[in-house]
C-alpha cells in the first residue's frame, strides 16, 4: 500500500503500572511496516516509571502523544478516555495493551482486511498466549463473517477458546469508536467484548489468519486478577442479559439464561468449600444484585445439590473439583 494513500491509524495504550513492559511495547508500535499511525499513550497515574519511559519515546519520535490523567480512574474508563484522543482524520483505531505487543505486520495486515471489506467494523487475528494461538475456529479463508451470525455462535456454541479477540488482536473503525463517548460501555474489566457484542448488531466481523500480537501472561494483569475473581462469570451473565435478545429467539435466549444462571450459582456453591475472602464474595453479591438475581443461601444449596447429582457418576472427579483451590 503507497504510504501517502494510507488511512490514519490511531494506536492507543492505556496504562497503569507496566513500566516494566512499557518498552517492548512502544517499540513494537514504532517498529510496524505500516508508517501512517498516531501513537497515544495514556498514562494513568502510575507510581512507577511508566510516564518516564512514554516521554521518553515522545521525545524520539513526533508520532508518540502522552497523555497524563489528572486523576486516578478505573481501567475501562481510561481505555474510553483513550478513544476520545483520536485525532479527527482518523480512520482506525487500534489498542496495544500496555504489558502485550505487535508483530511488524500488525497494522498493515489489518488495515488491509479492513478496506478490502468495508462492511466489516471489527477486525480480528489470531494471537499468541504463552505458547497457545487464541482465536482460532474461523473457517479459513473466509474473510468476513456476519456479526449477527457470528454473536449467536458465541452464545450458542459454549466454546471459551472461540470469541472476539483482545483489544491487542483487534482493530476498531474509527467512525464506530467515535459514536459513543464510552465505546466500552460498561465497568466490566471484559468490557471490550460487551463493545463487540453492541456494535456487531450493525456491522460485520473481518478476521486475518496471521497471528499479529502477542498477549503477556502474568500474575498483574487485569486478566489474571479477573480469573482469579471469576468477574468473566457476572460480566457474561451481563453480555446475556442486555445482548442476548438481539441475536437469539425467545426460546433460545431463555435457555441460555437459565443455563448461565446455573452455571454461575454452581460455581458460587462449589466456592462455600473453598477458603473465599470477604472480597470474593462482595464482588459476587454486589454484581448479582445489579443483575437482578441476589445470591441466597437456599439457592446455593440447591445450585450444589444439582451439581451433585449431575456428576455422581465420577464422584473422585466431583469431590476434586468441590475442593480444589485455584
Amino acid at each position: 500500500m503507497n504510504t501517502a494513500a494510507q488511512p490514519m491509524v490511531s494506536v492507543v495504550t492505556p496504562v497503569y503500572n507496566m513500566g516494566a513492559f512499557l518498552s517492548e511495547c512502544i517499540e513494537s508500535v514504532l517498529n510496524q511496516s505500516y508508517r501512517t499511525f498516531e501513537y497515544i499513550i495514556v498514562n494513568n497515574c502510575s507510581t512507577d516509571n511508566t510516564l518516564e519511559v512514554a516521554l521518553a519515546y515522545a521525545k524520539r519520535d513526533p508520532r508518540v502523544r502522552v497523555h497524563n490523567n489528572e486523576k486516578f480512574v478505573g481501567v475501562i474508563e481510561n481505555h474510553n478516555i483513550a478513544f476520545s484522543l483520536m485525532a479527527p482524520a482518523v480512520q482506525y483505531c487500534k489498542v496495544v495493551s500496555a504489558d502485550d505487543f505487535i508483530f511488524a505486520e500488525c497494522l498493515e495486515r489489518l488495515v488491509e482486511c479492513a478496506e478490502s471489506n468495508p462492511s466489516a467494523g471489527i477486525i480480528g487475528s489470531y494471537q499468541l498466549n504463552g505458547l497457545d494461538v487464541l482465536w482460532q475456529g474461523f473457517p479459513y479463508p473466509k474473510a468476513v463473517f456476519s456479526g449477527r451470525e457470528l454473536c449467536r455462535k458465541i452464545f450458542l456454541g459454549n466454546d471459551r477458546l472461540f470469541g472476539f479477540g483482545t483489544p491487542t488482536s483487534l482493530l476498531y473503525r474509527a467512525d464506530m469508536v467515535r459514536k459513543s463517548k464510552a465505546f466500552y460501555p460498561n465497568g466490566s474489566p471484559h468490557a471490550d467484548t460487551s463493545a463487540c457484542f453492541q456494535e456487531l448488531t450493525r456491522v460485520d466481523y473481518g478476521f486475518v489468519y496471521q497471528v499479529l500480537s502477542y498477549q503477556r501472561v502474568h500474575s498483574n494483569t487485569q486478566s489474571a486478577t479477573s480469573e482469579d475473581m471469576n468477574r468473566y462469570a457476572s460480566a457474561y451473565l451481563n453480555d446475556v442479559l442486555r445482548y442476548g435478545p438481539h441475536y437469539l429467539t425467545q426460546v433460545e435466549f431463555e435457555g441460555k439464561l437459565k443455563n448461565t444462571l446455573r452455571s454461575y450459582f454452581e460455581y458460587l456453591a462449589i466456592n462455600l468449600f473453598r477458603r473465599r475472602g470477604k472480597a470474593f464474595w462482595d464482588y459476587h453479591k454486589g454484581r448479582l444484585e445489579e443483575l437482578g438475581y441476589p445470591i441466597t443461601f437456599p439457592m446455593l444449596l440447591k445450585a450444589l445439590f444439582s451439581k451433585c447429582v449431575i456428576e455422581l457418576r465420577h464422584p473422585d472427579q466431583a469431590m476434586k473439583k468441590i475442593f480444589h483451590r485455584s
